[in-house]
């Protein structure tokens, strides 16, 4: 569905967003970057993957890899190597998500394309970051956050550690540096004149996540203990709780006033509306509150709660998301090529972002795209 009243959810074949004009190349890979050159492409960046000759073509359903124009290069050719110096040269950034080292090798290192463009911004997207004693291992998502403190944290009390998706890591402490890093150094770049790399290692990212719980935990106000805190399920007034129809709503009342006003929306006995911040009685808290809450239908609840100020909304599944009145009103999803996805975001009051393309599959030549660069 796309909203006409959202500007953001538009499409556009031609550049729209903040970033327009920036020209980042994206070395294929998996995982954090192409979700941070989806999220450049979105601001309006002209982002071209770089991909080997043979890969499949692109599937309209890899929401990560929409907005993109794909030149294939063997990489193992010199010849190849020469053209992707040639793009470079004319680039703003480059993201790039191999293991340390083997960039260098193909004759790519930072120090080969500032040679060719001082002004290049390279992206370096890792997992464990360039050095270090684990920098050439290989990892996934949940390694990294796990030395970080993260994984640690997050599920049930008396049960092992729940892998939060691939959002602590991959997205959040990988994608997300990564583009932040990346606009700070252009930023730095348009006054300077000169480029630099930009090493974002998700268990850096990850690490930098957890400040808040860090401080937390040096004030003395954090267990080193799974479910046994305000903000990881340990609180009853800030967790889940399963409906008469075997669903589920969320509940955060954090704030006092908060907190007393769903006391009294859902009728929890009285005696428990002072024990919000009692841990002796949190047990108590909890059963009363699940017991309320399975004598209702999710819908149910939503029509009595949701929209008022005890901090409610319903644990909905990926399937159902779009469905939801607020998101729907707010155009949160856009379909581009018959696929329905999340829209841009942020959203931009005067430069709106907007999924750019669909492009096909090997569109231009590194030539073409030299000779349109140069003279755009």
């Amino acid at each position: 569905m796309t909203s006409s009243s959202n500007p953001s959810s538009s499409l556009s074949n031609g550049a729209s967003g903040p970033l327009r004009g920036v020209r980042v190349v994206e070395f294929s890979g998996l995982g954090p970057g192409p979700f941070a050159c989806m999220l450049l492409s979105d601001m309006g960046a002209e982002v071209i993957r770089i991909d080997r000759p043979g890969a499949p073509q692109t599937d309209p359903r890899d929401i990560t890899g929409r907005g993109r124009k794909t030149v294939l290069l063997d990489l193992k050719d010199p010849r190849s190597i020469a053209q992707v110096l040639d793009i470079l040269a004319h680039a703003d950034m480059l993201v790039e998500g191999f293991r340390p080292g083997v960039m260098e090798r193909l004759g790519l290192s930072p120090q080969a394309v500032a040679y060719r463009n001082p002004r290049l911004i390279y992206g370096r997207m890792t997992g464990w970051g360039q050095d270090g004693p684990l920098a050439l291992a290989a990892g996934h998502d949940i390694n990294y956050i796990a030395i970080t403190g993260a994984l640690a944290a997050i599920g049930e009390s008396g049960r092992g550690p729940v892998p939060p998706l691939n959002l602590v890591g991959d997205y959040g402490g990988g994608s997300l540096y990564l583009v932040m890093g990346l606009l700070a150094a252009l930023l730095e770049a348009r006054a300077s004149g000169r480029g630099q790399v930009v090493d974002a290692a998700i268990c850096d990212g990850a690490l930098s996540l957890m400040s808040n719980n860090q401080s937390h935990r040096l004030r003395g106000l954090y267990e080193d203990r799974r479910g046994s805190n305000m903000l990881d399920g340990g609180a009853p007034y800030y967790t889940t709780y399963e409906t008469s129809d075997a669903q589920y709503v969320s509940i955060g009342p954090i704030e006092p006033k908060f907190f007393a006003l769903m006391c009294r929306m859902i009728d929890l006995p009285p005696a428990l509306w002072d024990a919000q911040n009692d841990r002796t009685r949190w047990h108590a808290l909890r059963d009363a509150m699940a017991a309320i809450f399975r004598t209702r239908s999710r819908a149910q609840w939503c029509d009595q709660l949701e929209g008022t100020d005890i901090c409610f909304a319903p644990v909905l599944t990926l399937g159902e998301a779009a469905e939801h009145p607020h998101l729907r009103a707010r155009g949160g999803f856009v379909e581009v090529a018959g696929v329905q996805q999340p829209a841009p975001a942020p959203r931009f009051s005067r430069t709106p972002s907007a999924v750019q393309g669909p492009f096909a599959e090997a569109e231009v030549t590194p030539q073409q795209l030299v000779e349109a660069w140069l003279q755009g």
